[in-house]
């Protein structure tokens, strides 16, 4: 009876360690972007007894949970015989040198803590990664293998996706440039995952489809509607010599245009147009395919046809693009086409001098943008002692402690009494200092936050895209609650400078709950703590405007349906950029822009962000001037630094890099408008902190990107 007893008990332990499934997927197969939001994929499967868990992910070497800055928890509920995934977003702040090594551990429920790791390959900011959700894994995109250059980080890559994995929060997919779909892929999508897919596209993203039946698509009520085409049937038809003569093509357009959308500039050396000599495949020749036939909506002409049939269509949506192909590229013939990878390349829109290009090994730097917003917003309450009373101090402490004390004790014929005098001396210099820095430092604990919102307009309504900077100042060491906005919304610390490893600089321990999160950051005493929360919600339209171009000027019409005035008015359109006066709530207005009361963009980003560099190496001295690390004009800065890659750089430096969506250079240089608008002491959220700070203060630059219309002729 005692051995069955025991053999039931080993049993029932043998069950319960085996009843538990726990995975962790990272990033986008295993990779993900530097400086950029990524997923992390948990799979679990309990078929043993219910319990509630606690999921815990963290960066570094296993057994390192109590050594690292950032922890992220997930409280899950685990009833018997269920599966669940759930989307962590991650942030990759170790830059292409750091830590590559994610971890996952599941307590609760008076289990042994299970623990998983995962690594992953870092990509460049500057290059490129398509995510693919293929008809089948064969039918993958690929990319040509390029030349060696030293730097394996500047590959572009191929992430494939199965509908199990792809994420459903458009700011864990922001690491990616581009993603294919396959129309017959399209129905397998959960609401969710087709609200962060178009949400993705708005924002930036640039979604690429593959036609397998006109009846995939026309079956799929939100993939039709925001196709630039209406597929009405199919033809077969040649396709070798109209994609050949695609691949080989200079780019024009729209794809011109947004060539470098979501790319750091100044990172490509020249090396010549890798499309431009590609060989006939002799397999490939006189191709036909089947390819389906209809009415484009929208758009510009295709980006090549035959016979009048398009093959390809492209068309903006919001920030991002979308381009259709009226045929599968995951069939024969096009499948086994030699030049494929190239194709990929150029649809992508991954430059043929980049695929050429032969970057040194040492190429790198840059400084994270975070920092100018530091500069912006650290609490003023922080003075610093210059190097010049330090030094002052520190000779008139070594005077004391030696020749004026031997002085003074051999005056008074009392050199044995140095044993008293000298601990004196450290004491009395050890409270001067404590006291100094007490006048210096000691103040108020403040909260001050700058809202970042891009307005992404979608019919009735807007998505919001928003990065809130929040710099906190602490009177002690303490930790302070902060809450995330509904919709989607996650936080990160301050990315640090890319000379530095990409680290960030300030901790927190963040639980996500559901979409959004809680969390408890540390902030030492006298000092600030920069922190970014990253959101995205649907919300009511703040402003609505319009700009049409008519010969060499712009027309602009703004309306105001906020309750708040609107100032600081701002329109970049073409090459130059406007300031507008402030609109009343409710107003509407037609303000013409003309050359002459315009200045150029670049000139205007280059000669009031001058300063930036200085600001953000001396906000990190901890001696030395103090206005020196401090931006005052929060509005005007906010503005430039929208336009980081205007920023003059070093030679073989990135300048400042921002994470993606943050620079809106790309935009403007495809043609689009933006228009600037200051909500002073309001967001467009409820407030995020935990606590009442006895100083508080928020801001909120509104970002609106919209093409330039062209005025009809008469």
């Amino acid at each position: 009876m005692l051995n069955f007893i025991l053999l039931a008990l080993l049993w029932s332990s043998v069950r319960l360690d085996a009843a538990l499934q726990f995975d962790l997927h990272v990033g986008y197969e295993g990779k993900i972007r530097e400086a950029s939001w990524f997923p992390i994929v948990v799979e679990l499967y309990n078929d043993g007894p219910s319990f509630n868990a606690v999921i815990e992910i963290w960066s570094g070497g296993p057994g390192q949970l109590g050594d690292e800055k950032y922890v992220r928890e997930v409280p899950v509920e685990l009833p018997t015989n269920t599966r669940k995934r759930i989307v962590v977003p991650m942030f990759a702040s170790g830059g292409r040198f750091g830590s590559s090594q994610w971890n996952g551990r599941l307590t609760g429920g008076g289990r042994k803590p299970e623990e998983r790791t995962a690594t992953t390959e870092t990509v460049a900011l500057e290059s490129t990664i398509l995510g693919a959700l293929p008809r089948n894994f064969g039918g993958s995109p690929t990319f040509p293998e390029l030349r060696q250059r030293g730097r394996t980080d500047l590959d572009p890559k191929v992430a494939r996706f199965t509908i199990d994995t792809f994420p459903d929060n458009p700011i864990t997919l922001e690491g990616l440039n581009a993603i294919y779909l396959n129309s017959e892929k399209a129905p397998d999508l959960r609401a969710p995952q087709v609200t962060a897919l178009l949400g993705w596209v708005r924002a930036g993203g640039h979604l690429i489809v593959g036609t397998e039946n006109a009846s995939d698509i026309n079956g799929v009520p939100w993939l039709k509607q925001f196709l630039p085409m209406e597929l009405t049937g199919a033809r077969d038809v040649p396709i070798d010599q109209e994609v050949l003569g695609y691949v080989r093509s200079t780019p024009g357009g729209i794809e011109e245009m947004q060539t470098t959308l979501r790319r750091p500039r100044r990172i490509i050396q020249q090396g010549g147009n890798a499309y431009a000599n590609i060989e006939e495949d002799s397999d490939f020749r006189d191709a036909r395919m089947s390819v389906a036939i209809g009415t484009v909506k929208d758009g510009l002409p295709p980006l090549f046809a035959v016979d009048n049939l398009p093959l390809a269509v492209q068309a903006p949506r919001g920030r991002g693009k979308i381009t259709l192909l009226t045929f599968s590229p995951e069939r024969e013939p096009f499948r086994s086409w030699k030049a494929k990878s190239y194709f990929w390349a150029k649809i992508a829109g991954i430059p043929g001098q980049f695929l050429n290009s032969m970057e040194p090994a040492g190429f790198s730097g840059g400084v994270s943008i975070d920092g100018v917003f530091g500069a912006l917003i650290d609490s003023r309450q922080i003075k610093k002692l210059p190097v010049t009373w330090l030094l002052l101090l520190l000779v008139v402490y070594l005077v004391v402690i030696g020749p004026f004390d031997q002085w003074w004790l051999k005056k008074i014929g009392k050199q044995m009494l140095t044993w008293i005098t000298f601990p004196t001396y450290v004491v009395l210099f050890s409270l001067l200092i404590y006291f100094i820095g007490y006048k210096l430092r000691a103040g108020e604990t403040e909260w001050n936050e700058l809202n970042i919102v891009d307005i992404l307009p979608r019919g009735e309504k807007v998505d919001l895209r928003g990065r809130t900077y929040i710099s906190i100042y602490s009177s002690r060491n303490a930790t302070y609650p902060i809450d995330g906005q509904a919709g989607h919304a996650t936080l990160r610390g301050e990315l640090m400078d890319f000379h530095a490893g990409n680290r960030e600089a300030s901790s927190a321990r963040v639980v996500q709950n559901g979409n959004t999160f809680k969390a408890n950051v540390d902030v030492k005493v006298w000092t600030s703590s920069l922190y970014a929360n990253d959101w995205f919600n649907t919300n009511d339209i703040p402003f609505m405007a319009t700009v049409v171009q008519s010969g060499d000027h712009y027309e602009l019409n703004i309306e105001n349906l906020f309750d708040k005035p609107l100032t600081e008015i701002r329109v970049v359109a073409g090459t130059m950029i406007y300031s507008v006066d402030p609109l009343d709530p409710g107003e509407k207005r037609t303000v013409q822009l003309t050359l002459d009361k315009g200045k150029s963009l670049r000139a205007f980003v280059q000669e009031n962000g001058q300063f930036f560099g200085r600001a953000v190496e001396l906000r990190r001295a901890v001696l030395g001037e103090t206005t020196g690390g401090h931006l005052e004009d929060r509005p005007l800065t906010a503005t430039v630094a929208s336009f980081a890659s205007y920023l003059e750089a070093q030679q073989h430096q990135r300048s400042f890099v921002a994470p993606p969506g943050l620079d809106l250079t790309p935009q403007v240089e495809r043609g689009d408008a933006v228009i600037f608008a200051w909500l002073p002491g309001e967001s467009l959220c409820e407030k995020i902190n935990g606590f009442q700070p006895p100083r508080f203060r928020q801001d909120t630059l509104l970002r609106l990107t919209i093409p330039v219309r062209q005025s009809n002729p008469i």
